[in-house]
């Protein structure tokens, strides 16, 4: 388990490496002048002079670039040239509206896919599987801004059980800051819940094909008892793999949805930072949810591992 662990873990900082020099590249390099870029092109030289300075464009492009990265090591992202405050500051406050809104998400997506896969698995060719995929399938389909304007249409406006927008912090409560990111949860949550269903159901049939599965049955047990004790654990490495990849997707990719409730998110904070062409707050910005996304496969490859034994055996 141990050198398992050892090996996500050196892959783990070889990818960072090698994304820290990607977004870097892009950022800072390919569109030539960043400082021109940010001001624009009718900028004067000394307010130009005056930026690269700031940003400490004038050096090379390696001293450029070990600036940043012992920067960000040190938990200094740089001054937002937009804001005029520290990106860290803004990234912290964003964050904190962004996690809890991925993570309610997710859970939302899960206690929703699950059962769903399972039963649909189970009542393979029945009335409730046509009914569980059409609607799975439906979710798929709907793209979940449109979603998420027709609740607020519905359960903000008609009913005015929530709020159409905005977060009103988690210092008022956490009662308050969870019924404000409820419905775009929800939004988030009803394409994810319809995939992740759809993929519990195909590994859950492709696992009760197995000969072991076969064996358990013509030992006396039922199909929901075969798969309930044998087939769901062997049927989770895919839909792992499918969590990752949601949670990291929820993470970093609910712009729209966080820019329909006016939620001061990190996705916000991105597409505002594009719009003012302020590449410090966007730098910094991508980097971290690029290492929230490699964190997270390490933690989906740490739980493989630990669905899957022989991988803690192998050397």
């Amino acid at each position: 388990m141990l050198r398992y662990a050892g090996r996500r873990l050196f892959s783990l900082a070889v990818s960072l490496w090698v994304a820290s020099v990607v977004i870097f590249l892009a950022l800072e390099v390919v569109p030539g002048d960043p400082a021109a870029y940010m001001l624009g092109l009718n900028a004067q030289q000394d307010t130009l002079n005056a930026l690269r300075e700031e940003l400490g464009l004038n050096g090379s492009v390696y001293e450029r670039y070990l600036s940043w990265i012992g920067g960000m090591l040190r938990g200094d992202f740089g001054t937002s040239y937009t804001y005029r405050t520290p990106v860290a500051g803004m990234i912290a406050d964003r964050l904190w509206v962004s996690l809890p809104l991925a993570l309610y998400a997710l859970a939302l997506s899960t206690l929703i896919a699950f059962p769903a896969g399972i039963w649909a698995a189970r009542k393979r060719g029945s009335a409730v599987d046509l009914v569980i995929m059409g609607g799975t399938q439906l979710g798929v389909a709907i793209p979940n801004f449109w979603f998420a304007m027709l609740m607020v249409l519905v359960f903000a406006i008609n009913l005015r059980w929530f709020s159409a927008g905005g977060f009103p912090g988690w210092e008022e409560g956490a009662g308050p800051a969870l019924k404000a990111l409820t419905l775009p949860a929800i939004a988030l949550a009803l394409p994810q819940a319809s995939i992740l269903a759809r993929v519990m159901r195909s590994a859950l049939l492709d696992t009760l094909g197995e000969d072991y599965i076969r064996t358990a049955r013509a030992k006396g047990l039922s199909r929901g008892q075969a798969l309930r004790r044998h087939a769901l654990r062997n049927a989770l490495i895919p839909v792992l793999t499918i969590i990752g990849l949601q949670f990291s997707f929820l993470l970093a990719g609910a712009i729209i949805i966080e820019n329909v409730f006016y939620l001061p998110g990190l996705g916000r904070l991105v597409f505002q930072a594009i719009s003012a062409r302020d590449l410090i707050v966007v730098e910094s910005v991508v980097m971290l949810l690029v290492f929230a996304v490699i964190m997270v496969n390490f933690a989906v490859d740490m739980a493989y591992a630990w669905v899957d034994p022989r991988l803690r055996g192998r050397r």
